[in-house]
């Protein structure tokens, strides 16, 4: 029974970033742990915080009427120590291997403790025979009353589910549940327990056929599982490739040895389909998490976890700190996305944690992609990770045919809109076919580069070999080392007149589709068409009923998407995010160009792809066109080296923040003279402006610092966090008090 506990002050601010010692009362001696959840009084008022309780201790060091007490606890009864104590843990590394307050990591990091309090569930059961479905099901088909069908069609499969995922994943509106409702087909139930947002009877999986590849995966991952070895295995399979079957019947084995399974999908990825998937094989053990979900819903899912009611969790980074007593297997699909790399501190990445805690528990990391992150690709090669390759699709048939379209020829051919010949061709035959056609406008990373229509030019920085960026001043700045030139007029390379900065929207291309073809119907997938809640799942599932010939969008069309009338993606301004003014644009172009070609002949139909572009000889965009990972990969690991950057040297950006672009400006000089005189051999790059130098009323500037081994960047860190505390000590210095310094390791974005 300890008569004292170290709290951490829940206030995401350095000066209170270290646990503060407190007296236990006697009626929570028995029950405190590190991870608890307190209420401490705090500070000169003895103002009321929550705090976190990160030891236990014996002896303080100080007079007991030096200390304050624990006012009480939050959860005082609930009994998942270890849970708690590995969290706690985990958030001490994420502190120190990232750089943040241990408040924020700790609120990242802690789930055990927060109680769920339960709600009404809905769900949606088939009240009539299967003889009876199926006979309105015909009968639906023929009026072509597309969603009350598919909703029909999915509870023949599954006789009973959540309310909530039937609206969201399959699109299907309350109108249309209350007319097969009236028509005594289905039922809506409700029923008040913790939250389960998956319901679903035991017993209804098929058998899983794997093929040899897929057998072999299985084998030696679960193999290592029950050794205990923590290892990590990158499987790279194409589309189509079996990579779910695979997860599903690793974690199968995993759960029969009594241990858990984490899978981590991205947000945009989390289908319907994808999720009934594993609802078929694990019922009413597994659940999910997601944005979409309250905090108490969330919570509801995480004690679940904790008390051993589930086994398996599927969804976004967050699912990552599920608190599950006994991890076996965390797997992550579509690794290469960007949404796994936090950006908020701590700016961890989702991989980099997920690998820290099956250490922890003696589990083994599943990494999957039909485009993996070069990082994680490097580290296969490199002997660091297990390689498994797919390079068959499972059920048979062929990826879509891709052919390139040179802009520049169609300028030289007189031909200035928005579509090349090829294109507007190809569009015309599936409208006459009654065809579906997606065209993706590639705007990721846009940044207002200036490239040359002529002959494919684009203005780079002569330090750093990325794209400049055009500013309102007229100048042409990088935003990596602050390198600035004054914007041109024409082309340094072939002079011609026609370089500018790009602009391009997809409302331009819906107004030119409605010009040239008055007969289709169009549907605008973008930012401005999605603001409200309920408009994603209302295009998509006027796209899926076959309310739409054509499907205009940016990067949010083309993941996770499965439309199988689709037989043509046309690709506008492929080259695009190539000049994003970020290392790795031709890493993401790449993988959005693949991801993109996969949306196409996905049914019975075969499809075919065509990429506009200005740059048809780039590497990335032939690469991407043959679908050839390995020669992408070959390539661009050699540029890496060369400039030294991640995956084949780490960077550390020191990220400045704060009302006062002098002071901003000042402190980031400051920070610079610091990591030149204290250590000489850094690689240090910058001050350079932030991009966009001021968001939310805040100026932002940047330093890197490129460095070959990982822990150097972390000692660098901890003498920049040294060196902002002396300077707040020192009361001098007003920049070190009004500038917010944070640090990104190997960051995904250009800050």
């Amino acid at each position: 029974m300890s008569k004292y506990a170290q709290v951490i002050i829940d206030i995401s601010h350095e000066k209170v970033d270290r646990p503060f010692t407190y007296r236990v009362p006697a009626e929570l001696r028995e029950t405190l742990w590190p991870g608890s959840i307190v209420r401490v009084p705090f500070g000169k008022g003895n103002t009321i915080r929550q705090g976190y309780v990160t030891a236990l201790l014996d002896e303080s060091g100080y007079e007991d009427d030096q200390l304050k007490e624990i006012a009480d606890a939050v959860s005082p009864d609930d009994p998942k120590k270890q849970a708690a104590a590995n969290q706690v843990a985990l958030a001490a590394w994420m502190k120190q291997q990232y750089g943040s307050t241990m408040s924020a990591a700790l609120k990242t990091v802690l789930t055990t403790g927060r109680r769920g309090t339960g709600k009404v569930r809905r769900e949606v059961e088939l009240t009539a025979s299967p003889a009876e479905a199926k006979e309105a099901l015909d009968l639906f088909e023929k009026k072509h009353q597309v969603a009350r069908a598919r909703l029909l069609l999915s509870l023949l499969e599954v006789p009973r589910q959540p309310y909530s995922l039937v609206t969201a994943k399959l699109h299907i509106t309350p109108q249309t549940i209350r007319a097969l409702e009236d028509k005594k087909l289905l039922a809506v139930r409700e029923s008040r327990t913790l939250r389960d947002p998956v319901s679903f009877r035991d017993g209804e999986a098929a058998q899983i056929e794997l093929n040899a590849d897929q057998k072999r995966i299985v084998a030696e991952v679960t193999a290592d599982a029950a050794a205990g070895k923590c290892t990590v295995s990158l499987i790279h399979g194409i589309t189509g490739s079996g990579k779910t079957e695979v997860y599903i019947s690793i974690i199968r084995r995993i759960v029969e040895s009594g241990k858990a399974a984490i899978v981590l999908i991205p947000e945009i990825s989390l289908t319907y389909q994808t999720l009934l998937r594993f609802y078929r094989y694990f019922g009413n053990r597994v659940s999910v998490v997601n944005s979409s979900m309250t905090e108490a819903e969330k919570n509801d899912q995480f004690e679940r976890a904790s008390s051993g009611e589930i086994d398996v969790i599927i969804g976004p980074r967050s699912a990552l700190f599920t608190p599950f007593p006994r991890i076996g297997v965390i797997i992550i699909d579509e690794e290469h996305e960007g949404s796994y790399k936090n950006e908020q501190m701590p700016k961890y990445h989702a991989r980099e944690v997920a690998i820290r805690i099956a250490q922890m528990h003696g589990a083994v990391v599943v990494l999957g992609s039909a485009t993996p992150s070069l990082a994680a690709y490097d580290a296969a090669v490199q002997g660091q990770y297990r390689l498994f390759e797919l390079t068959k699709r499972a059920t048979g048939g062929a990826l879509a045919r891709v052919s390139i379209a040179d802009m520049r020829e169609e300028l030289r051919a007189g031909n200035r809109s928005i579509l090349s010949r090829k294109l507007a061709e190809k569009l015309g035959e599936r409208l006459e076919r009654k065809e579906q056609t997606m065209l993706f406008l590639n705007r990721r990373g846009f940044s207002g580069f200036v490239s040359c229509r002529s002959c494919g030019y684009v203005v780079k920085c002569p330090h750093c070999d990325v794209s400049l960026s055009l500013h309102r001043n007229g100048k042409l700045v990088c935003h990596y080392c602050g390198y600035e030139q004054p914007s041109v007029k024409q082309c340094p390379e072939c002079g011609s007149p026609y370089i500018a900065g790009f602009r391009a929207g997809t409302e331009q291309v819906e107004e030119y589709l409605c010009a040239v073809y008055p007969g289709a119907r169009i549907l605008r997938m973008d930012a401005d068409t999605t603001r409200r809640k309920g408009d994603y799942e209302r295009i998509l599932s006027a796209f899926a009923a076959e309310e739409a010939d054509i499907l205009v969008g940016t990067q949010m069309i083309v993941k996770g998407h499965d439309f199988p009338k689709v037989t043509l993606v046309g690709i506008l301004l492929a080259d695009l995010s190539l000049h994003a003014g970020d290392y790795a644009a031709a890493e993401k172009t790449f993988q959005l160009l693949t991801q993109a070609a996969g949306r196409a002949g996905r049914g019975d139909r075969e499809g075919e792809v065509i990429f506009q572009t200005y740059q048809p000889d780039n590497y990335a965009i032939l690469h991407a066109a043959a679908q050839d990972y390995r020669g992408f990969y070959e390539e661009e690991i050699l540029y890496r080296r060369m400039l030294r950057y991640p995956p084949a040297a780490h960077m550390l950006a020191v990220q400045f923040i704060s009302p006062s672009e002098e002071a901003c400006l000042r402190r980031a000089g400051e920070i610079r003279a610091f990591l030149d005189s204290t250590y000489p051999g850094a690689l240090v790059i910058g001050p350079a402006a932030g991009q966009p130098v001021m968001l939310r009323d805040q100026y932002r500037y940047v330093i890197y610092i490129k460095e070959e081994k990982y822990d150097k960047l972390v000692q660098y860190k901890n003498g920049i966090e040294e060196k902002n505390e002396a300077d707040r000590q020192d009361g001098n210095n007003a920049a070190s008090r009004a500038v917010t310094t944070q640090f990104d390791f190997d960051p995904v974005n250009v800050f």
